[in-house]
């Protein structure tokens, strides 16, 4: 299709489409989606996240009241505009799983009159029976609120009338953030810091805090060989160097990537407090909208009182089951988290518990370093693809290199997630299996078990699946463990339960055994509600839905950079790809806030 046509049709619909919003007339509005279409609303029509499928639950949604309005009419976008200067502008559409029905796809502006405020959002049009060019997926997103726009520029030195140099302005800054912090941003990873980074662009004061003595310990500590296992222009964080992707490699070592959060902490000029943990829980007075949170600060207590706490620890504590006999194991048993040194057990037999990414990158370690023999036991099937088959599709960028990473972001998050796991079940992983066919059929007779479906005869999800209802536990994303099992070097141990430990192994339940001198416990790690649980006590807790992660009921990621349930918490997690899209919406929605308009 020309790009003549793409334009045309492209701004036809769109014309159409700012009628009926501008009219405030649902019905209409509704008109423009194919009858299965998807409608995603980020912060435009109300301050959460929503995706609804189906004229009925769209039309409900936007003839929702606020403030004796329909939310359509109260919001009120306009001035629709094609945004056709950017790697976003109209173009061919094609979606996994069906290959025959090809479209049109695009971002466009908007302005939200209530609350003021600058909007983008994208489209893919198909053709109905009709022929008329109706949305497959629409997604609205809210970009900046007007008059408080987030600014990358700072003003440091003597000119324009100021009288501070650099250091007395952010050391002014740093003891205005220590003494009064609106955000209280608990762990100083991804998440944490481009939460930081994000607020203080909007002129917010937020304060992170983190157990470590340095930034990039939580990856510096992890095991030797740990990279990332997705390519670099995935896993760059807001403001990143434009040249990164040729002076980094394509998958990023933990100690480079440690290195990088340092460096991006000091370049941002983010007010960190290292060694430093929360000593007691945290309570919350409504009648003054305030924390009180007391610190470890070195060796210092202190006494707190943000507006907004942020929890961006990652994950929860690690999983360790209990079997009996583990205190009589005379070898070496820990878990993931803590393995350091596979020199120190070669000529050894090591049993890794676990069938992901974790047991695979150790299996690896211990492989490279000698060990006498290494056996995986897998309790569960596990969904699997490599490395490279994941570069060609799921990770392969869109865009020719320079494209800003933004670009990027904004189109793969205006998919609804709900809408993509049913491509995915429609046909769409077929690709991915077909591309690791060879992978898959020597995992096969190697004994390996492999899934595609979170739950038998839930469909073919693949790692998005994973990725998003379980936070990839269960997957592996193959970069040489495959090979070592197909070739023998790393044994399976498959689908049998564990019974109990002794002095020398690991007894299943079917009777046998594998004896081992080395025992590491791969085995995910506890659910973030439970860590959140410990530290906020249960009256906190038992306001909050059950999770943080996994998607809620209209697909949408719980908890995550959204209303937590409870006014004042927040949480912050996700890939670097997740933190750098979202931490924006976190800090528009504390902004709002701050602002009184939400």
């Amino acid at each position: 299709m020309a790009s003549e046509d793409l334009y045309a049709i492209s701004a036809d619909w769109l014309k159409s489409l700012e009628v009926a919003s501008s009219t405030g007339d649902a019905t209409s509005f509704v008109s423009h989606f194919h009858s299965d279409g998807w409608f995603g609303d980020f912060l435009c029509f109300s301050w959460n996240f929503r995706t609804l499928s189906g004229p009925e639950k769209i039309r409900g949604f936007l003839s929702e009241v606020v403030d004796g309005k329909p939310r359509l009419e109260y919001s009120d976008l306009r001035n629709f505009k094609l945004d056709d200067h950017t790697a976003n502008a109209p173009s061919p559409l094609q979606l996994p799983g069906l290959q025959d029905i090809k479209g049109v796809q695009g971002a466009f502006t908007f302005i939200i009159t209530k609350p003021a405020a600058l909007g983008r959002g994208f489209f893919r049009l198909t053709q109905d029976a009709d022929g008329k060019w109706k949305a497959l997926t629409l997604f609205t997103n809210m970009q900046d609120l007007v008059g408080h726009e987030e600014s990358s520029a700072d003003q440091h030195g003597l000119y324009e009338g100021r009288k501070m140099i650099w250091e007395e302005d952010v050391d002014a800054r740093f003891r205005a953030i220590e003494a009064y912090p609106t955000v209280l941003i608990v762990g100083g990873g991804q998440a944490g810091l481009t939460s930081a980074a994000r607020l203080r662009r909007l002129g917010i004061r937020a304060l992170v805090i983190e157990k470590n003595a340095r930034v990039g310990d939580s990856w510096r500590q992890r095991y030797p060989n740990l990279t990332l296992h997705s390519p670099t222009y995935h896993n760059s964080s807001i403001m990143f160097l434009s040249n990164a992707r040729t002076t980094f490699p394509k998958y990023i070592p933990k100690g480079k990537l440690a290195n990088f959060l340092d460096s991006y902490a000091v370049d941002q000029e983010l007010c960190v407090w290292f060694s430093s943990s929360i000593t007691s829980t945290p309570l919350y007075d409504s009648s003054s909208a305030r924390w009180t949170v007391e610190i470890q600060h070195g060796d210092q207590k202190v006494f707190l009182k943000p507006k907004h706490l942020v929890l961006a620890t990652r994950y929860g504590s690690p999983r360790i089951p209990t079997w009996n006999g583990m205190d009589e194991f005379q070898g070496a048993l820990y878990h993931s988290d803590f393995h350091k040194d596979a020199e120190q057990f070669r000529g050894k037999r090591v049993v890794v518990v676990g069938a992901g990414n974790a047991s695979a990158d150790i299996c690896e370690d211990f492989v490279a370093h000698g060990a006498a023999e290494v056996t995986m036991v897998q309790r569960n099937a596990t969904c699997v693809v490599s490395s490279t088959t994941a570069e060609k599709s799921f990770n392969k960028s869109p865009f020719p290199d320079g494209t800003p990473i933004e670009e990027l972001d904004f189109r793969t998050n205006s998919m609804p997630l709900a809408f993509l796991l049913q491509l995915k079940i429609s046909g769409g992983i077929q690709h991915t299996k077909m591309l690791d066919k060879e992978l898959h059929d020597g995992l096969r007779k190697a004994g390996f078990n492999l899934t595609w479906e979170l739950s038998p005869g839930s469909g073919e999800v693949g790692v998005d699946g994973f990725l998003f209802s379980r936070r990839a536990s269960g997957t592996m994303l193959d970069v040489g463990c495959g090979k070592l099992i197909i070739e023998g070097r790393v044994k399976i141990k498959q689908g049998q339960d564990i019974s109990h430990l002794d002095k020398d192994g690991i007894t299943f339940k079917d009777g046998s055994k594998l004896l081992a001198d080395v025992i590491v416990l791969a085995t995910g790690y506890e659910p973030i509600m439970k860590t959140t649980r410990a530290l906020l006590g249960n009256e906190i807790t038992d306001q909050l839905p059950p999770e943080v992660w996994g998607l809620d009921s209209e697909g949408e990621v719980n908890q995550t950079y959204r209303p937590s349930g409870h006014p004042g918490l927040w949480f912050a997690t996700g890939a670097f790809g997740v933190s750098r899209f979202f931490s924006k919406h976190l800090g528009l929605q504390i902004l709002a806030r701050e602002l009184g308009i939400a």
